[in-house]
């Protein structure tokens, strides 16, 4: 096993079980509410479908770069050494800032659109603006990891500021959910932010992100089990925004 990620030894090859969690998670999370937008055309739950799909998708890019990384055996040493002798990628640490780049790239890029659902001001310098600044957190955070995370804690904070305000209104409690499951990611990215001040603390975001996409797994559950029902108490997944419909 080759060490390229800053989490002690005893942790490697766990992460990438959380990972794949979250990806389940995300996925299901993503059908469910592209779904519901063919049935209602909200057009906030396709956003919202397709914000989580391309977290989903992060997820999955950083997988498989873990896999290919970590392990030497099997497909997975045959694809490292194909990486290694390849005449298009050199170097494994070309490797690693390809499937690296396109983990954050796509998770800043979901957690944005998720972001900017309860908006409704949209300006095309807006979007330019964003889509420059997510590149630029992309890039560089594979020299300067912190970058990467205090953008996404950034924005997952101000979404569950969002959802806050929204719960307020709406009083549903899918979009307390919702609430608590960003904050819950917000406090992730931060203790990510001081793991390398304090040791340990990579592991603990590791676990709380855990933790959110189990609370998300909840909400899952909770949309199949009452999404039927007519009465409007916030039980389906259209009421996870800041009105019924």
């Amino acid at each position: 096993m080759v060490k390229f990620v800053s989490l002690p030894d005893w942790f490697l090859g766990k992460d990438v079980l959380i990972e794949s969690f979250s990806f389940i998670i995300l996925f299901i999370f993503s059908f469910l509410a592209i779904k519901n937008y063919k049935v209602s055309k909200n057009r906030k739950l396709f956003y919202l479908g397709i914000g989580f799909g391309l977290i989903a998708l992060a997820q999955l890019a950083a997988i498989l770069t873990k896999i290919v990384l970590y392990y030497d055996f099997g497909p997975s040493q045959a694809i490292g050494q194909a990486i290694v002798s390849s005449q298009v990628l050199t170097s494994v640490n070309v490797f690693y800032f390809t499937g690296f780049f396109f983990q954050r790239f796509l998770t800043l890029t979901g957690f944005y659109m998720i972001y900017r659902l309860p908006r409704t001001k949209k300006s095309v310098f807006d979007y330019i603006l964003v889509l420059y600044f997510i590149l630029i957190s992309a890039f560089i955070t594979n020299n300067v990891a912190n970058v990467f995370h205090l953008t996404a804690f950034l924005i997952l904070l101000m979404t569950a500021g969002n959802y806050h305000k929204i719960y307020q209104k709406n009083k549903f409690f899918n979009t307390q959910i919702l609430m608590i499951a960003f904050g819950a990611l917000a406090l992730g990215q931060l203790l990510f932010i001081f793991s390398g001040v304090i040791g340990g603390l990579n592991v603990a975001g590791s676990i709380v992100g855990l933790i959110s996409y189990t609370i998300l797994l909840g909400l899952i559950i909770r949309i199949r089990k009452y999404g039927k029902k007519t009465k409007p108490y916030g039980h389906n997944s259209g009421h996870v925004g800041d009105h019924s419909r």
